[in-house]
């Protein structure tokens, strides 16, 4: 077998890949911003700035109804104690 001459690799720095990744993360970026809303190239032509504030009514005077259920008075005490027990003066 006859030898074969050197194999050359070319391990060259060539820009051109740099510069075509520079350039697609470029245009990412952009439409991520354009697509979140932070670049607006429309000029907000679909937005409306005139808002109209609903009135504000004054709560009426009656007295709403509660769903509360009544309950008795409690018996009042007289402030003589019951029988059978036992104070100290």
């Amino acid at each position: 077998m006859t030898d074969r001459g050197p194999t050359v690799i070319n391990t060259g720095r060539s820009s051109a890949g740099w510069i075509a990744a520079l350039i697609l993360a470029l245009v990412v970026i952009g439409g991520l911003l354009m697509f979140t809303g932070v670049i607006n190239i429309g000029g907000g032509s679909g937005t409306d700035l005139n808002v109209n504030v609903p009135a504000v009514e004054t709560p009426s005077a009656e007295k709403p109804a509660t769903d509360t259920p009544a309950t008795d008075t409690p018996a009042t005490t007289t402030g003589t104690p019951a029988t059978g027990t036992n104070t100290t003066p």
